[in-house]
């Protein structure tokens, strides 16, 4: 009897263990998107949205889909970022991401304007 109720407690350790892999330990991330749009108030698609790391200054860049939307996932809550958006000679206002922001998902829109 007390090697089956071992046998038992071992199973559900091990299965609590399997469960939580990849969430513990995990560094928290956010995730922006939103919707670019042409200064006609159109969706703007193919439009290319750029994202900047204030820390390290990388760029990272989104094509918009048919409907005009981006996404970028797995961002450091504890970086600022700037977006901005070019598409067929307009370009939009950079708009920030800042670190103080503690949405995990942000919306930030995009509107272009002519040069």
């Amino acid at each position: 009897m007390i090697k089956y109720y071992t046998v038992l407690l071992a199973v559900l350790l091990l299965s609590a263990a399997a469960f939580g892999q990849g969430k513990k330990g995990d560094p928290p991330t956010r995730n922006v998107q939103g919707l670019v749009s042409s200064p006609q108030d159109a969706a703007a698609s193919g439009a290319i949205v750029y994202l900047k790391d204030l820390k390290t200054l990388q760029i990272r860049s989104f094509i918009t889909k048919e409907d005009g939307t981006y996404s970028f996932r797995g961002l450091s809550p504890d970086i600022d970022y700037e977006l901005r958006a070019e598409h067929q000679g307009a370009v939009s206002p950079t708009k920030t991401l800042s670190s103080f922001d503690s949405r995990r998902d942000a919306t930030i829109n995009l509107k272009l304007e002519k040069k």
